[in-house]
């Protein structure tokens, strides 16, 4: 809806206009969900990280973000042992397009470690998370690398 510098009889109403600009802005930012790249584990017991994964996707969606964990998707149709460096590749490339990296868990992999140092290169915030789902402050995590 276009908010108008007139009123109903056509006079210029600059106050009317800046408070209904203002509510239109506040209501267009409540819909706002920044698309955040979830980095947890694959490797290991895969089967339970693919629950862990879904669990901090599913997390994501409820703080109102838009989750992108291609660990959950790139093995429908890739073969982890002959196609990993080209699933990486394809990690990397969506990462670059997220605003923040979410880190979920103690244990960094080899991946979660690649991923991490590109959201570091670009400069893409990144938010650490225990299992639990709790936010850890960067100062209380230290370094993971």
């Amino acid at each position: 809806m276009a908010v108008s510098k007139f009123n109903s009889e056509k006079y210029y109403d600059p106050t009317t206009y800046e408070a209904l600009s203002r509510i239109e802005r506040e209501e267009k930012a409540a819909r706002y969900r920044p698309l955040v790249y979830i980095c947890s584990p694959f490797s290991g017991n895969i089967s339970e990280n693919i629950g862990k994964a879904r669990k901090y996707s599913r997390y994501a969606v409820d703080r109102n973000a838009i989750p992108i964990a291609p660990h959950l998707l790139f093995p429908q149709f890739m073969d982890e042992n002959t196609e990993r460096d080209l699933a990486m590749f394809m990690d990397i490339v969506l990462l670059t397009k997220c605003e923040e990296l979410w880190v979920f868990g103690e244990y960094i992999s080899k991946g979660m470690a690649a991923e991490i140092r590109k959201a570091e290169r670009k400069q893409i915030r990144i938010r650490y998370f225990t299992e639990e789902l709790e936010e850890i402050t960067y100062e209380s995590q230290g370094s993971c690398l």
